[in-house]
């Protein structure tokens, strides 16, 4: 079988969660490639993600490794064997692979969590909105590209406004909601986009205000996508040079630790609502 020129984040992910399993079985990579019968240049290919595994096989590994997690080893087995083929493939080597792997990662999802401090969260922006965020970036971006991720974020959408959407909760602080960032129209438009999804059951918005004192709990916005099982959650978060997905269990601990804490510190969804309806107003 060929290697992938370019494994998604989600075959990483399933090669990382079995080089775990094996690490936590005390094999070296050679001893694993003996189990299995095959080569050790395998076994780092499909831990690698750039090679894929059969049911079979994983099944055998995960006897190898010692691992009782029947839901877990169900799971990796979904990863393993998944042969769906998203409407973000269309924007294959059109725009960034991040884009393609949120949006995969949002796919397949339990649930999703964002923190937002400057932006409204990108599910939850206006067409217009998202317009004029992506037209304000530098260097700036040519239109084709900006029309290319409007429409890709349009299209990401479909996890909240689809059939069957997936529980959300969106932190936003209210420097966002003040932040002009096309015109009045523009964001008056975005504000009561934001009260009317609100309005939907499995969606939650609150507010994190101004007036707070030794808020500290984070310096910059994160995003929390549910697993399958709670050790296949992903953090995702802007790092200098692109979007990093972050996996590995202390972490993990580490934002969901986070996420509380800005939780604690915003406005219940009542009030958050009557804040953004009391903006929209004055604008």
């Amino acid at each position: 079988m060929a290697l992938r020129r370019d494994p998604t984040a989600r075959q990483k992910r399933l090669g990382a969660e079995l080089r775990r399993l094996r690490e936590a079985a005390g094999l070296l990579g050679r001893e694993a490639a003996e189990l299995l019968g095959v080569s050790s240049s395998q076994i780092n290919q499909i831990e690698s993600g750039l090679a894929g595994t059969s049911e079979q096989r994983l099944r055998r590994m995960a006897v190898n490794y010692s691992c009782t997690d029947s839901e877990l080893i169900d799971a990796l087995v979904a990863m393993a064997t998944d042969r769906t083929r998203g409407w973000w493939e269309e924007y294959r080597w059109q725009l960034p692979t991040s884009f393609l792997d949120i949006a995969e990662l949002e796919h397949h999802s339990t649930y999703r969590q964002d923190v937002e401090l400057l932006f409204i969260p990108g599910l939850l922006q206006t067409e217009g909105y998202a317009r004029a965020a992506f037209s304000s970036r530098v260097p700036e971006l040519p239109s084709e590209e900006v029309e290319l991720r409007v429409r890709h974020r349009m299209r990401r959408k479909a996890i909240i406004e689809g059939q069957d959407p997936a529980p959300y909760v969106a932190i936003i602080h209210e420097a966002a909601l003040r932040i002009r960032v096309g015109d009045r129209a523009l964001a008056r438009a975005q504000l009561a986009h934001l009260l009317e999804l609100s309005e939907a059951e499995h969606i939650t918005v609150r507010i994190v205000p101004f007036d707070l004192d030794g808020f500290g709990a984070t310096w910059s916005p994160m995003m929390l996508a549910g697993g399958a099982r709670p050790r296949l959650d992903t953090a995702v978060r802007d790092a200098p040079h692109g979007t990093a997905f972050v996996d590995s269990e202390a972490q993990l601990a580490v934002f969901r630790t986070l996420f509380r804490k800005v939780e604690t510190a915003s406005w219940d969804a009542m009030r958050s609502r009557d804040v953004i309806h009391k903006l929209s107003k004055e604008l």
